[in-house]
């Protein structure tokens, strides 16, 4: 089995991957503020750790790999939403959480281990809080409890830029009673009309980034194998969780590993609602199939940037159905291990691109062989490759939109297919364009690929 290499944003490097113990592997994922629809930006980190995730489980077994994955359903935004709907923030949280989840499911992202919910850890916060005062490393001032970045030496190691450089490009708070730019909030004042819970420094609530701090140490320990999240949130979120985590655990490291995803823009532009250029995946859904969304998001390694356009979804579908195509006419045999090529590129760092050119290298490889043994056994490995990558999930029939056609009706398209292809192989134009003519009329398109040709109706 070839060992598995990721990228490592703490060391820059690119690391064999040892967990702590590999009967128990830990994965942490920032997850959703639930307070809005989710953008197709917010899909990338669940798409890209859903890979990883069932490549660990393949690895060490699903029962050993434990994936948290959060939901922030205390902040900022979802108290403004509750004040402008009249909404209760549960219902806000409740509703988003749900769709969120719904989103997730369509791209083929399975379903985390464990989803804490920041509400559901105030009693852990307020104890990471008091124990990171007590040892010197926060301070209380004006109701908030402030983490001093001046107390943890190793402060901004994770962005590897000067302080100064970081403050200026990140949104950092500048406030009166801090005794440095960069210390940030562990737990703020409440007002009257806010949510807020009792602590030893007064009703109020916690600070994002000590919420996944919490939950982490909560379910998956003090030191975790793998953190992730989207490159945005390297600094301040990751700087801060680690700053926190690491000094009220005596110095002991948070994680591993620190894995970050590149970012999405959206026609080569950054993608962002004061653009007014986001794309919700609510409204994508009802274009595209969820597999078209997730095959896009897979054609560039996760680390690098991915321009979202029109022509990449479209790209994405004439893929897929190349694929979908060999499945539908080669039978796949049951059972079949994901292929050591498929395998290999994701144990290089999630080197999605060139698994997925491996998958159409056991796609050419079906289409050419003449034994229908191998044919099958070639198309099941198609098929487990394609498992892997949380791909090839549909039924081929269903896919195309074959699904309760007439077998009568399937025959004879299938011949006019077949005639057309033998016209063009002969170059008899004038026919394969009069069988096209004829295949429209009925409503079929036809899409010419290196694996043959495939039709679907509608």
């Amino acid at each position: 089995m070839t060992a598995l290499h990721l990228h490592d944003t703490l060391t820059g490097k690119k690391r064999v991957f040892q967990p702590g113990d590999p009967s128990r592997v830990t994965m942490y994922v920032c997850g959703p503020t639930v307070w809005d629809y989710a953008h197709i930006g917010n899909m990338r980190p669940p798409v890209v750790f859903d890979v990883l995730f069932r490549l660990l489980r393949r690895t060490y077994g699903e029962d050993a790999v434990i994936y948290a994955r959060n939901f922030t359903d205390i902040d900022d935004k979802i108290i403004a939403a509750s004040k402008e709907s009249g909404e209760d923030i549960s219902v806000i949280t409740g509703k988003f959480a749900r769709i969120y989840l719904e989103d997730t499911g369509a791209l083929g992202v399975l379903e985390p281990n464990l989803s804490p919910k920041a509400t559901e850890h105030i009693p852990q916060m307020v104890a990471m809080t008091a124990k990171l005062v007590e040892a010197g490393h926060a301070y209380e001032t004006e109701g908030h409890v402030l983490f001093s970045v001046k107390s943890f030496e190793d402060y901004g190691a994770l962005g590897k830029r000067d302080m100064d450089e970081m403050i200026a490009g990140a949104r950092v708070e500048v406030a009166s009673y801090k005794r440095h730019p960069a210390d940030f909030v562990l737990w703020k004042p409440s007002k009257d009309d806010e949510p807020g819970w009792d602590s030893p420094w007064g009703r109020g609530r916690p600070g994002w980034h000590l919420e996944c701090s919490a939950m982490t140490e909560a379910h998956l320990g003090e030191t975790i194998d793998i953190h992730g999240g989207g490159q945005d949130l390297v600094f301040p979120h990751h700087e801060n969780e680690i700053a926190q985590s690491v000094c009220s655990h005596g110095g002991a490291p948070m994680a591993r590993y620190w894995l970050h995803n590149g970012f999405l823009s959206m026609d080569a532009e950054k993608m962002s609602k004061s653009l007014g250029n986001v794309k919700l995946v609510n409204e994508l859904k009802k274009r595209w199939p969820g597999e078209v969304l997730r095959y896009a998001m897979l054609t560039a390694h996760y680390r690098a940037p991915l321009d979202w356009t029109d022509a990449l979804l479209e790209q994405a579908t004439k893929s897929l159905d190349r694929l979908y195509g060999v499945l539908r006419r080669i039978p796949a045999e049951a059972g079949a291990d994901v292929p050591d090529t498929v395998e290999a590129a994701l144990a290089d760092d999630l080197n999605t691109p060139k698994a997925l050119s491996a998958l159409f290298a056991l796609a050419g490889e079906a289409n050419r062989a003449t034994d229908e043994g191998e044919r099958s056994r070639l198309a099941g490995a198609l098929l487990a490759g394609g498992a892997a990558l949380g791909l090839l999930q549909d039924d081929p029939d269903a896919w195309f939109g074959l699904a309760g056609m007439d077998t009568a009706e399937r025959a004879r398209i299938d011949a006019l297919v077949t005639g057309r292809n033998a016209a063009r192989k002969t170059k008899d134009f004038a026919k394969a364009d009069a069988i096209r003519d004829e295949l429209t009329a009925l409503g079929i398109s036809v899409e010419d690929g290196p694996e043959g040709s495939v039709w679907r109706k509608g």
